[in-house]
């Protein structure tokens, strides 16, 4: 069954993600072969239209050749709308991006789903295009230019937490919950300039900061 959380509360930042945590002993064997085990679904991803795989927008995150984007910012600038099921798109396709990454980061040993949340959430809250600024779209690609450089070396950061992470899990089965939790902050974080940058969902500049 299809699980959900709740769109972002008013309070919250426009683009919430989370990952639960696996309270139970991860599989030792296709966490060893992992970035084997991951090719099946990591070609499904690669064929969706336009799609490739970059480390800067969601977990293994689906760039602005596969979302809708320079569309969205036409009708941004030009009608002030923002097509439903653009947004719908969007959200899924991004979803689906991040079910892989987190399985490739070993953070969940469930095969990633095509349309399932499975144990990843992210939400985005419906953009009011009426009250999204005309010409902002145009140039938020290059306004989250610090982000790109934090996420760089957030990712380098990654890299060396993913090995002591394969090596935890493969003598204890268990994903330290330290590690987890930078892993999933900062795939929190790229979502986050993902929504305001290439899906255009708010223009609330994104906050640095890897926690909720």
């Amino acid at each position: 069954m299809e699980t959900s959380i709740s769109a972002p509360s008013p309070n919250q930042y426009p683009v919430t993600f989370a990952v639960d945590y696996p309270e139970r002993q991860l599989n030792r064997l296709t966490t060893f072969f992992r970035i084997f085990t991951v090719i099946p679904i990591a070609i499904v991803l690669e064929l969706l239209p336009g799609s490739s795989i970059d480390h800067y927008g969601s977990s293994v995150a689906i760039t602005a050749g596969s979302i809708v984007f320079v569309p969205t910012v036409l009708m941004l600038l030009f009608r002030k709308k923002y097509p439903r099921w653009w947004f719908d798109w969007n959200l899924e396709l991004t979803r689906f991006g991040n079910r892989v990454g987190v399985y490739l980061f070993m953070m969940d040993d469930e095969y990633p789903s095509t349309d399932e949340m499975q144990a990843v959430h992210l939400d985005y809250r419906t953009p009011d295009a009426e009250r999204l600024e005309r010409g902002l779209p145009l140039v938020k690609w290059l306004l989250a230019f610090p982000h790109y450089i934090v996420l760089a070396f957030l990712y380098i950061g990654v890299f060396f937490a993913l090995i002591g992470a394969w090596f935890a899990i493969l003598f204890t089965g268990r994903y330290p919950r330290g590690i987890f939790d930078f892993v999933e902050g900062t795939l929190r974080w790229g979502n986050r300039v993902t929504g305001y940058a290439f899906t255009l969902v708010t223009d609330e500049y994104p906050p640095f900061r890897l926690k909720p």
